[in-house]
């Protein structure tokens, strides 16, 4: 065996954007990074235009500019994104779907979201993989991460001490493994997490085609009494078999021959292709890691949980759960957190990912080939073109209100800090850009600063008059921008230093 010296802080498999989020967030902190990855090209068709078309939920482009990276991403500024222009009343812009049944910006209250301010980030963009990608890697590479591409995790031991991680003949040894290498986790079944779920109903289809005869399949998502079908563009036909997941799970090679027969037959049409220049498939298969730690290892995006690509809510989910640990993990690397602060991971991501998982199977329900389904579909359909149920779908699509439950207190408690505008023009997320969690104290209160300068090491403190308070005067907010303490109106000093001490260790300690 080749032993690599180097003993890391983390080693994280997978250089996905989840992984490389994860990487820059550890980074950020001063930890040691090292980040394998099996495949040796990052630049895969799957993530290039248009499958790799990806939309950034609120949580998540909140997540992006906390850290700088937003104004680094230009897909959103090429293609229309709907929320970049003023919306005429009564307008019929289609800004997201439920199960291929579209909602419109016109019918969409944004006024029910209370704490979305105006100083606040878009609720919705566009993104593409491929860039999400590159900018992670040269944030990932400027912080000190090491990179090692052409080289997959094979094996790992862990102890109480650390972990041993192989590749092939080489290993590298870490204080925590991190798996962020997908669907098919090697560290999720060598570190032996229970994968829990549901099996699948179809099989899916994304290709790139040549199409002697395009107009015969139209354009856009069409629902069939056999199945589903999408031609986004000219030869990229996405298509949906109620197969059980057969093919899929046949681990049979797509030919363009199966793959015409699948399509006429979905379509009902005798189309015809002349060539397959790429193919893959997928499924609706809803699992989830039953616990998302063992040990000195965690798991985080689809290597925790895979479900159906439906509504594009993988991507955020992942790259939630690096937000949610990169602090954690680091603070308890440096001795900046109690050792309870671990555990707090799966106890806040898991139900999240539950959620994603029955919205990916309540899609799956109503696009079924059946009657059932179909009058299931039409009552949808009603009511995505109603005021309420539009900003329903929206606000979950788009994460609105996605938080933690983090007991009893102030209503923003477990929610994203809204990004408070000061007078003199700045922002909440343009302060939060080092990572450090934030004592906003509105009223300049001596007491509480008293108590965050004990804390200088994890907290920073910031003071000034905002525009719109939302009815609090102070609030202690998180690394990664979740409030854990707030209070309306003269704040308890003893209640600050209590929610202080769950989450963050005195300088002292």
């Amino acid at each position: 065996m080749n032993d690599n010296q180097s003993n890391y802080d983390v080693i994280i498999s997978g250089a996905g954007p989840v992984g490389l989020f994860l990487a820059c967030e550890l980074a950020l902190a001063k930890c040691s990074v090292l980040v394998l990855e099996k495949a040796e090209d990052p630049n895969a068709p799957t993530k290039q235009l248009p499958f790799g078309i990806r939309g950034l939920s609120a949580p998540t482009i909140e997540a992006l500019y906390r850290r700088g990276l937003l104004n680094e991403l230009e897909i959103h500024k090429r293609l229309k994104n709907p929320h970049q222009t003023p919306i005429q009343q009564g307008a019929r812009r289609q800004v997201g779907h439920f199960a291929g049944i579209p909602f419109h910006e016109g019918n969409i209250d944004h006024s029910q979201w209370e704490n979305r301010l105006p100083s606040s980030t878009d609720t919705s963009l566009i993104s593409e993989m491929q860039e999400m990608e590159t900018i992670l890697t040269r944030r990932a590479v400027a912080l000190g991460v090491e990179i090692k591409r052409g080289l997959a995790l094979t094996s790992f031991q862990q102890n109480e001490e650390g972990v041993v991680v192989h590749s092939g003949e080489q290993s590298f040894s870490c204080g925590w493994l991190v798996g962020c290498d997908g669907a098919r986790s090697v560290v999720r079944k060598e570190g032996g997490f229970e994968f829990a779920g549901t099996e699948p109903e179809f099989t899916g289809y994304s290709t790139k085609v040549e199409i002697a005869d395009p107009e015969k399949l139209g354009s856009g998502r069409i629902l069939t009494p056999k199945g589903m079908y999408l031609q986004s563009q000219p030869g990229f036909v996405v298509i949906q078999d109620f197969d059980g997941g057969e093919f899929h799970s046949s681990g049979m090679h797509l030919t363009l021959e199966h793959l015409q027969e699948v399509l006429r037959r979905i379509s009902s049409t005798d189309v015809t292709l002349t060539a397959l220049h790429f193919g893959t498939t997928w499924t609706d298969r809803a699992r989830q890691a039953t616990n998302y730690r063992n040990g000195r290892v965690f798991l985080a995006g689809d290597a925790a949980h895979i479900h159906s690509p439906l509504g594009g809510q993988g991507l955020n989910l992942g790259l939630g759960d690096a937000m949610n640990l990169g602090w954690k993990l680091a603070a308890t690397i440096h001795k900046k957190a109690p050792e309870s602060l671990l555990y707090s991971y799966h106890i806040e991501r898991y139900p999240l990912g539950e959620q994603v998982l029955d919205w990916s199977r309540a899609q799956v329900e109503i696009m079924k080939p059946n009657p059932g389904a179909r009058a299931l579909n039409s009552i949808v359909r009603d009511l995505l073109d109603t005021r309420d149920g539009a900003t329903y779908i929206a606000g979950r699509v788009w994460g609105i209100h996605t938080h933690y439950d983090l007991g009893e207190g102030h209503p923003l408690i477990g929610y994203s800090v809204p990004n408070f505008e000061f007078e003199d023009g700045t922002k909440l997320g343009e302060v939060m850009l080092h990572g450090k969690g934030i004592l906003l104290d509105f009223d300049a209160n001596t007491s509480l600063q008293a108590i965050a300068n004990k804390y200088t090491n994890s907290i920073e403190y910031v003071s000034g008059n905002v525009k719109d308070r939302l009815g609090i005067s102070a609030a202690l907010v998180r690394p990664d921008g979740i409030i854990a303490w707030a209070s309306e109106k003269d704040p308890d000093p003893s209640q600050f230093q209590e929610a202080l001490a769950l989450w963050f260790v005195r300088n002292s300690e």
